[in-house]
């Protein structure tokens, strides 16, 4: 283990990896035989560490990784990681030597792109993977007729000394919701375009995957040989609507706290913070914490927010600082006092689920808004074995 990096300021998050690799293996074990996982690490795996969660997830059973946008895959590529990699998102053609490079798979949907990604490929270097995308309803990307899957199809047979056609997949927009109905309409759609690739191939691609966590979950004759996990192997349910379905066990994996750098007893009618929009009805003690918007707990946390100290509920008072916030406490709470924001003190829990109803969001948001400014404490087995710090 490698030297632990220090941070000066009283405020972090801290990842658990066991709860990582407990969910990668519960629900890996809930799938059909023969589905293959994949683990999804965009977004620096959804704000808890690209690189210590693909590790784990990578040991707790998982054979694929998946990304959002190139620069992400490269890093883990330069961290060592050598498992196979796609990128979920849109990649410049000029940079498909690069992924080639780095043995990264990209999604592909467009002819044209093929067409201008071929002046940057050399012949007798091995070939480029991609998965073909097909939208069935997402509306976001991929090819969304036969027409154009064809004639992208026919495009890459003509070229197949430069492109390896390794998979093909879609994504359900619905499966987090209680109806049906648009999931299996998509599923429909999906079964007829590989109908016409597995003909135009005279083969299935190898990898084949319509999973997200909501499909995993909830629809696994969906699964095909491939899932895509991102939400629930960081321990969180797809959705409020349909969390109660979820029969295979989620440990959160992420928490957030702080301290107290200071505790003052207000009179009735003073102030607090920007505005003076909370006003003291009587004397109570008011602690400061250091975390602010600019760390990604937005000033929208102060509507009816929470946070614990001591393990009791203590309520987000005034506006929301840049850095800075205040709570109402019970009594006078010392310089150093430990503040859960997301997480656990005793019997009580502040968890990812209840800031997102706070703030109209899905759960998804919450470890993501969090920002850079944030040391990430990452913990195996009751120990802290890895510290990123990116302020320095």
């Amino acid at each position: 283990m490698g030297k632990l990096r220090e941070f000066y300021r009283d405020t972090w998050a801290e990842v658990n990896l066991n709860a990582i690799e407990e969910n990668v293996q519960a629900i890996k074990k809930s799938l059909p035989d023969g589905v293959a996982y994949m683990a999804v690490v965009k977004a620096n795996a959804y704000g808890h560490g690209a690189v210590d969660v693909a590790r784990s997830a990578l040991k707790a059973g998982a054979s694929y990784l998946g990304v959002a946008i190139l620069d992400e895959a490269l890093a883990l590529r330069q961290a060592g990681i050598e498992a196979p990699i796609l990128v979920l998102g849109y990649v410049r053609p000029a940079d498909a030597a690069l992924a080639k490079k780095y043995n990264i798979t990209l999604t592909v949907f467009q002819k044209d792109w093929v067409k201008d990604a071929l002046p940057h490929l050399e012949e007798g270097n091995g070939k480029l993977n991609l998965h073909l995308k097909i939208d069935t309803g997402m509306g976001r990307i991929g090819f969304r007729t036969e027409d154009e899957g064809r004639e992208l199809l026919g495009f890459l047979r003509h070229n197949s000394s430069l492109f390896e056609v390794e998979g093909a997949y879609t994504h359900f927009a619905t499966a987090d919701e209680k109806g049906r109905s648009y999931i299996d309409e998509q599923h429909r759609t999906f079964e007829q375009f590989l109908g016409w690739m597995k003909a135009e191939l005279k083969t299935a691609p190898p990898c084949i995957h319509s999973g997200n966590s909501a499909t995993a979950l909830r629809y696994k004759e969906y699964s095909y040989n491939m899932v895509r996990v991102g939400i629930s192997m960081y321990g969180l349910a797809p959705s409020e609507e349909v969390k109660e379905e979820i029969e295979v066990p989620l440990k959160e994996a992420f928490s957030l706290h702080s301290r107290v750098t200071h505790c003052k007893k207000l009179s009735e009618g003073d102030g607090v913070s920007y505005g003076a929009t909370y006003r003291a009805e009587k004397e109570e003690w008011v602690a400061t914490i250091p975390i602010g918007y600019a760390d990604g707990w937005i000033r929208a946390n102060a509507n009816g927010g929470e946070v614990l100290v001591n393990g009791r509920r203590a309520p987000i008072i005034g506006r929301i600082c840049m850095d800075q916030l205040m709570i109402a406490v019970h009594e006078n709470v010392p310089v150093g006092t430990k503040v859960t924001l997301i997480g656990s003190q005793g019997a009580e829990t502040v968890s990812a689920d209840e800031v997102a109803r706070r703030l109209g969001t899905i759960n998804y948001e919450i470890p993501c808004m969090i920002s850079y400014r944030v040391p990430r404490a990452i913990y195996k087995n009751g120990e802290l074995i890895h510290l990123h710090n990116e302020v320095f």
